[in-house]
């Protein structure tokens, strides 16, 4: 439900800012609204699973999501919808983490690879169903249907948990960090807002300076206090694990190259190139078909050559096919471009299989909770990051303005910039050892003879 709300929504981009007469870059706020929700509330989700119990609170997050959902179909204005996106922003901040714990607590270690491949699967269905769903219900309805349909599929959710995830009993959390809290998800929001505000022309240059200054101060403060702190919000202690910390700063920097695809490609298809929302639903699937069809294999792929090859390799091919569209135009073969689309779904489905596998390689079960609660914050910040990221580098590539209507040419800075940035995380993981995750199904590395 979740992650079909989200490609849904970034489909319905143009039909949203003709509804709200706005330009279509500003919509942005719609998905970073949300991920910055999911970023600042998150920290606390670890801690209210424990205290509340994970099943309990993963029914209270889908309720507050599902009341979310059919507020942003009533908004009047850019402004309502952004704020109302934050409501759902709070219950997806429980829903993933929470999610996230329930299955690792319960998996076995010898079967983790496996089952974080299938609990990644609701990542690959909701680009596989959400644009084109989005396009028929932009054929035949208006656009608040779009988060309408929640609500039947939130309900039948919400059985299925009542039936079928157990009541799992966690161990004591202790008091809140509260002090903890405050500095982390005053920074998180300064960020991220710097990020929205940076190069854009919105406010002053000293404004922007400033909040960039507070937003390092907070987060330095807040690692000051991380480290001192006995049951921090945010256990930083943790990426003292070498396959934990590679996951975690090579995915976020990967998803800082990644997070801007789901907002630039509706905006080429629909805008520059013409594209009807439907039409762009059917080829923006070859994204989600790509990432599916890894499923089956990632395992086997992990086994055969270990999480390092394996995280090299496919960031090598994630760079490049994900620089690709910058180069679709009007004469494109629709062929091609789906099967750009294709490759590119299926290395970033194996890429993403690996890193949020390996994170939980030497974690122990005691702190699971503090894991997932982490790693979730810094891949919403990463995404997030990745959105304010191709909107600034469309709006440079718009001459710094934006009147007049896009242009392929446009886009050229955009995906070139993703592809560059995505490729930085390839150093991170060849520092990995050889051996990095041999205990959770991963290739244990064969020293060669002397």
């Amino acid at each position: 439900m979740e992650f079909i709300d989200s490609t849904a929504l970034s489909t319905a981009l143009p039909a949203l800012a003709t509804a709200f007469s706005s330009d279509p870059v500003h919509l942005k706020l719609a998905l970073t609204s949300y991920i910055l929700a999911l970023a600042v509330v998150a920290p606390a989700s670890g801690w209210i699973a424990d205290r509340y119990g994970p099943r309990r609170v993963f029914l209270t997050a889908m309720a507050v999501f599902l009341v979310g959902s059919v507020l942003c179909g009533f908004s009047q204005s850019l402004a309502q919808l952004v704020v109302f996106r934050t409501v759902q922003g709070v219950g997806g901040a429980m829903m993933v983490p929470v999610g996230r714990l329930i299955v690792v607590s319960s998996a076995p270690r010898q079967q983790l690879v496996s089952a974080m491949s299938w609990f990644t699967m609701p990542a690959l269905v909701g680009p596989l169903v959400g644009p084109p769903l989005a396009g028929f219900i932009l054929g035949i309805a208006s656009w608040p249907w779009i988060f309408f349909i929640n609500v039947p599929v939130g309900v039948l959710g919400m059985l299925a948990v009542m039936r079928f995830v157990p009541p799992l009993h966690q161990p004591d959390p202790g008091p809140f960090d509260v002090k903890g809290f405050v500095l982390v998800a005053t920074g998180i929001t300064a960020l991220i807002g710097t990020a929205e505000i940076a190069g854009v022309g919105l406010v002053p240059a000293a404004v922007q300076v400033a909040t960039g200054v507070f937003a390092v101060a907070m987060l330095a403060a807040y690692v000051h206090h991380a480290l001192r702190h006995e049951r921090p919000v945010l256990d930083l202690r943790l990426l003292r694990v070498p396959t934990y910390r590679a996951s975690m700063i090579g995915g976020s920097v990967v998803r800082l190259g990644l997070g801007a695809t789901p907002f630039l490609l509706p905006l080429l298809f629909q805008v520059a190139l013409g594209w009807g929302p439907f039409e762009t639903g059917l080829i923006t699937i070859c994204t989600g078909l790509g990432a599916m069809s890894c499923k089956p294999v990632a395992p086997g792929l992990i086994r055969r050559f270990g999480f390092r090859s394996t995280l090299i390799v496919s960031n090598f091919f994630t760079a490049g096919v994900s620089a690709l569209p910058a180069f679709f135009r009007h004469g494109t073969p629709v062929a091609l471009m789906a099967g750009m689309l294709l490759t590119a779904g299926f290395v970033r489905s194996l890429q993403f299989t690996a890193l949020n596998t390996v994170a939980y390689a030497d974690i122990p079960p005691s702190t699971v909770s503090n894991a997932s609660t982490l790693a979730v914050v810094m891949q919403q910040m990463g995404l997030s990051l990745g959105i304010s990221f191709g909107g600034l580098m469309l709006h440079v590539a718009r001459g710094g303005s934006d009147e007049g209507s896009m242009t392929p040419q446009q886009f050229i800075l955009p995906f070139l910039a993703i592809g560059v940035v995505t490729m930085l995380s390839g150093p991170l993981f060849h520092r990995m050892s050889p051996d990095a995750g041999a205990g959770i199904g991963g290739r244990r590395h064969e020293p060669r003879a002397a």
